[in-house]
């Protein structure tokens, strides 16, 4: 039995198709390569020494998925496969929509034609909307400020109906906050399209030479230091947070939610120091208006998965900040 990862090349996917391999677990890859590199697979088999099944397909091709289903003996799926670009989901909301539900839709279908109940869902916690207050727990209201987010509150809603429908379907919806770092080895990472839209790779581009400084999008916020404050985990953690939810699914039936992050909220000026403290580099930046959309503080309370999954974060802001540098030093072009 084994468990498919849509998307599973990206920077997340990657890094859980690692963690899920080194416990065992049979792991199948469908990824279009819209927004990652099909060099990843070859540095993952080098870090795992196996060779993942491989198939290049968008996961909104029925007919493709169909195939990918009828080969495989598949117990669960990963889902990870979607836009992600906020900025990018205000501009173009219909191309977010489109994509990111119908690749679910499609995947329901085909899940359901071939018995497979299980789903783990990659979600966000921007479907929190503007917090009324912080620490964030799983309980309170939902709303959203882009399309992206609402892309990932709908497909939640459509993953619940669904386990309402069907007595032995099982949902996981991980919300996950601020992923940052990258394998201790160096040989994946993240790697965005253009100027990145989230902080660290923004950092280590500036700290490679790639940028010339690093904006920081308002100091005026709410906060002890003006700058927007988020719960930053490293991918690692997170990545162990999708194994624990892999046992989880294959126990329990209907849908659950569960935040994953640290529980702590870090500034983005303490991040750039904490940047400088762990590898000794001073990053220049500069004061640029807000962006649309970003709020002025949040942070998870994890507590729930702790107690429903076993899972706590474990790295802390020198390892994400050494590993995020280790990695782009590395790789200054990417793969």
């Amino acid at each position: 039995m084994a468990i498919l990862l849509t998307g599973g090349a990206g920077y997340i996917g990657s890094h859980t198709c690692i963690e899920l391999t080194k416990e065992g677990y049979d792991v199948i890859i469908v990824d279009d390569f819209s927004n990652s590199s099909p060099k990843v697979m070859e540095r993952v088999k080098e870090i795992t020494g196996k060779d993942i099944p491989l198939y290049r397909a968008d996961v909104a091709d029925k007919e493709a998925l169909s195939r990918i289903f009828a080969e495989n003996d598949i117990e669960t799926v990963i889902h990870f496969a979607g836009f992600k670009a906020v900025g990018e989901s205000c501009r173009l909301p219909v191309k977010y929509y489109r994509n990111n539900i119908d690749s679910t839709l499609t995947l329901l279908e085909v899940m359901a034609e071939y018995g497979v109940h299980n789903i783990v869902f990659s979600s966000s916690a921007t479907v929190y909307g503007v917090p009324k207050k912080v620490p964030l727990t799983e309980d309170m209201d939902t709303g959203c400020t882009n399309p992206y987010g609402w892309t990932k509150l709908m497909i939640e809603q459509i993953l619940r109906d669904t386990a309402t429908a069907d007595k032995e379907f099982s949902a996981v919806l991980l919300r996950y906050f601020n992923p940052i770092g990258a394998h201790e080895s160096g040989r994946i990472g993240e790697l965005p399209n253009g100027i990145p839209n989230n902080l660290m790779p923004y950092i280590t581009q500036v700290a490679v030479g790639k940028l010339k400084q690093l904006s920081v999008f308002g100091n005026d916020y709410p906060t002890h230091d003006g700058t927007g404050v988020r719960d930053f985990i490293h991918v690692v953690d997170l990545a162990k947070g999708h194994v624990a939810a892999v046992k989880y699914v294959a126990s329990n039936k209907g849908a659950e939610v569960f935040n994953l992050g640290t529980g702590i909220g870090n500034s983005v000026l303490v991040i750039v120091k904490a940047f400088k403290d762990a590898n000794g580099i001073e990053i220049p930046y500069v004061i640029a208006e807000r962006r649309s959309g970003d709020v002025a503080e949040c942070y998870a309370d994890p507590k729930k998965a702790f107690e429903g999954l076993g899972w706590k974060a474990e790295k802390n802001l020198t390892d994400m900040c050494k590993d995020s540098w280790r990695w782009q030093s590395s790789n200054p072009d990417g793969y």
